[in-house]
């Protein structure tokens, strides 16, 4: 036998209307992770851009003291 689950329509355009406001900052959170995470790869792009020059300058510097050092 079923029994029958009664909802009062203000509480159930209540509880439609919350739910609605959840969905809403569910997508903005998304939103806002999704720039987090573009920013964080440009980031760590960057820092890789940063290591690889450091690396040059540190290779030419070496390259240099060492010509220096034959003389």
């Amino acid at each position: 036998m079923k029994s029958s689950v009664f909802v009062r329509i203000d509480r159930y355009r209540e509880l439609y209307e919350i739910i609605r406001q959840i969905r809403s900052k569910l997508d903005e959170a998304k939103q806002v992770l999704k720039k987090v995470k573009d920013l964080k790869s440009q980031e760590d792009s960057e820092l890789e851009n940063w290591d690889n020059e450091l690396a040059t300058v540190e290779k030419k510097l070496a390259e240099i003291s060492g010509a220096m050092t034959e003389r």
